[in-house]
């Protein structure tokens, strides 16, 4: 029983917050100009671990943001 009322109250004040333009969740881990940026720097024909290097994200993050994203040499 008291599950359910958690529920509603957690439910009610997402629906709050979202109606006074707030972000609810979870925070973004990456601003979506480092991801241009990195987009950018592997069309260039960088590598991970220049990109890695050069917008200050972990070596994993271009790579999963990056998947499917065609270069010049192939896709990675």
């Amino acid at each position: 029983m008291e599950r359910t009322f958690t529920a509603e109250r957690a439910a009610h004040a997402r629906a709050v917050a979202e109606a006074a333009g707030r972000h609810t969740g979870r925070p973004v881990a990456h601003p979506a100009d480092k991801i241009e940026y990195a987009r950018l720097l592997k069309q260039q024909g960088s590598s991970l671990d220049e990109i890695a290097t050069k917008t200050v994200i972990p070596k994993t993050s271009p790579h999963r943001y990056l998947r499917g994203t065609a270069t010049t040499a192939g896709a990675l």
